[in-house]
C-alpha cells in the first residue's frame, strides 16, 4: 500500500528570500523557522519524519507563500525559483519526492507559459495556487485563460487557502483554524457558480483540508428552498454531483470529520495529505495515522492513501508508481 502526501509544504531558502524582497505578507521569516527548508539538514529530518509514518512519496507545494507582487517580472522569477528547486529536489530523490509548480498569477499569460514549462520541461506533478490571487476569487473570469490551458493539458489543480481569512477582522484572529477551511468551501461554492466543473472537465482539482466545511454542511448546500420563490433565479449554492466533481486532501485529523467526507463525497475523491512543516512530530503522525484509525474499509484506507492519487496523477508518478 503506497502512502503518497498530495499536501506537503517545503520552502526554499533562494525562494524564502526572493519573497522577503517582495515585501509582501508570505511570512519568510515564520516560515523559515518551521524547519521545512531545503538544507541538506532539513532534508535528512523530512525523510526520517516520512519514513516513520510510513509516507511513501511527497507531492512538494509552496501552501500560501505565492509571489505576490504588481511586479510580472518579479513574479515569475520568483516561481521560476522554486519551481527549479523543487525539480532539482526531485531530480535527487525520485522516489520520494514530487511537486506542485507555483505561478506567477495574477499575471494570465506568464502563468500559461510557466505551466507549459513546468509540466513539459520540468516533469511536475501537476499546479497549485491559493483560493483567491491579488483580491480576486480564483473563479473570477481574469483567470479564465488560466484554467483553458489546464483543462487542454488534462492538469492537475491543488488549492490552496491564501490565508484571507475570507476578508472578515473577526475571523482574522482564528486564520488557520477555521480561516482556511471557510476558505476552501468559499472557493468550492465560486467555482461552481462560476460553472468551472463543466466549462472545464478535464481539470482534476484538489481541495485542501476535506473542502472545508462542505462535508458537514453537504445538505445545506444542496438545497436554496429557504428563499422565497420572487427571489429567482436560485439553484444549490454545491450539489452532491458538483461536490463529487472535485477531490479533497484529507488535511483535518478528525476520523468522524473524515468518514462524513467518504459518506459525502465518495473515498475514491480523497487523497491523503498532512500539511508538513505546518504538522510536524506527532501532529504530522496524526494526519496520517487517523486514516486507518477512522473505521472504514481496507480498500476505502488503501485509495485514500495512495490508490486515488496514483489514479489521477497517472505516469507523473510513475516512479513511485513502477517502484
Amino acid at each position: 500500500m503506497k502512502r503518497i502526501d498530495v499536501h506537503a509544504h517545503l520552502f526554499p531558502s533562494e525562494y524564502l528570500k526572493q519573497l522577503k524582497a517582495l515585501g509582501g505578507s508570505a511570512g519568510p521569516v515564520f516560515i523559515s523557522e518551521l524547519g521545512g527548508g531545503d538544507s541538506p539538514e532539513e532534508i535528512e529530518a523530512r525523510l526520517k519524519t516520512m519514513d516513520r509514518a510510513g509516507v511513501d512519496k511527497e507531492i512538494l507545494s509552496v501552501s500560501y507563500a505565492v509571489p505576490a507582487t504588481t511586479d510580472e517580472s518579479k513574479a515569475l522569477a520568483a516561481a521560476q525559483c522554486v519551481n527549479d528547486a523543487y525539480a532539482e529536489l526531485v531530480r535527487r530523490y525520485p522516489d520520494r519526492f514530487a511537486a506542485f509548480a507555483t505561478m506567477p498569477l495574477p499575471f494570465v499569460d506568464a502563468a500559461v507559459g510557466e505551466i507549459g514549462r513546468a509540466l513539459d520541461k520540468l516533469g511536475m506533478a501537476g499546479i497549485a495556487t491559493t483560493t483567491e490571487i491579488a483580491g480576486k476569487p480564483l473563479a473570477d473570469p481574469a483567470f479564465a485563460d488560466f484554467f483553458a490551458e489546464l483543462d487542454r493539458r488534462e492538469a492537475v489543480l491543488f488549492i490552496h487557502p491564501s490565508g484571507s481569512s475570507v476578508h472578515s477582522a473577526a475571523i482574522a484572529d482564528f486564520t488557520w483554524s477555521i480561516g482556511a477551511p471557510f476558505e476552501d468551501m468559499l472557493c468550492l461554492l465560486q467555482l461552481v457558480k462560476a460553472d468551472i466543473p463543466r466549462r472545464y472537465p478535464h481539470i482534476k482539482i484538489i481541495s485542501a483540508h476535506l473542502g472545508g466545511c462542505a462535508p458537514f454542511l453537504a445538505e445545506r448546500l444542496a438545497h436554496h428552498d429557504v428563499l422565497p420563490a420572487s427571489w429567482a433565479p436560485q439553484r444549490p449554492a454545491l450539489t452532491r454531483e458538483e461536490a463529487r466533481w472535485f477531490y479533497y486532501d484529507t488535511v483535518n485529523g478528525h476520523p468522524p470529520a473524515l468518514r462524513c467526507a467518504c459518506e459525502t463525497f465518495g473515498a475514491d475523491r480523497l487523497l491523503m495529505g498532512t500539511d508538513i512543516p505546518f504538522n510536524r512530530g506527532d501532529g504530522h503522525q496524526l494526519m496520517v495515522e487517523h486514516i486507518a484509525n477512522s473505521g472504514l474499509s481496507a480498500a476505502d484506507v488503501s485509495a485514500i492513501y495512495g490508490g486515488n492519487a496514483l489514479r489521477i496523477f497517472g505516469n507523473r508518478l510513475l516512479a513511485l508508481s513502477g517502484a
